[in-house]
């Protein structure tokens, strides 16, 4: 809180997490149906694969950068550094907040920011990275988790998806509607 009442207007703030890993198969959900029919979900499928969305929400627009990884680990996250880096390289400064996972804080993490931030001093036009790590156990507080709550009950609940690829589509389309949202309504 203390960080986000003096955010500066080159200053960014991104609430950091994953989504997942999520199995691609038929999902549960509410549904409008007729009266006497029961919508069944089969307990054993087969999955029509995997994903991990890893998402960055910045909190004064409220826009969301997100790409799909393999797993949870370090090199995800420096991937997502370099992502915001790029796309918010005008900025004096990123602040980074997320849970407690180990990957979060990693020693080959610490160093890619510790490189990012040398260049930064050394006048390079890079912005600095600034860690606001959120208590252990604490995931409540990380804003982020509310959009993948959005983002489960509009594209994930009560699917039924064909492919990877079309769940995928669905995701991307969400956040896309989402950003565009936000935009036009500050």
């Amino acid at each position: 809180q203390a960080i986000l009442s003096t955010l500066g207007p080159q200053e960014r703030f991104f609430s950091i997490d994953e989504f997942g890993p999520l199995s691609v198969r038929s999902k549960g959900g509410r549904q409008l149906v007729r009266a006497g029919e029961y919508p069944t979900i089969p307990q054993y499928q087969k999955s029509k694969g995997c994903l991990i969305v890893t998402a960055a929400l910045e909190l004064s627009t409220n826009q969301i950068t997100h790409f799909y990884s393999k797993k949870k680990d370090t090199a995800e996250m420096i991937k997502l550094v370099d992502v915001l880096m790029g796309q918010y390289h005008g900025c004096q400064t990123l602040y980074l907040s997320w849970d407690a996972a180990s990957w979060h804080a990693s020693k080959r993490f610490k160093e890619k920011v510790d490189e990012i931030n040398a260049s930064a001093q050394q006048g390079l036009h890079t912005p600095c990275i600034a860690l606001a790590p959120l208590p252990a156990c604490a995931q409540f507080l990380n804003v982020i988790e509310s959009v993948f709550s959005g983002l489960a009950k509009s594209v994930i609940h009560n699917s039924d998806y064909d492919s990877l690829e079309d769940c995928m589509a669905a995701i991307d389309r969400y956040f896309k509607d989402r950003n565009e949202h936000f935009l036009k309504n500050p």
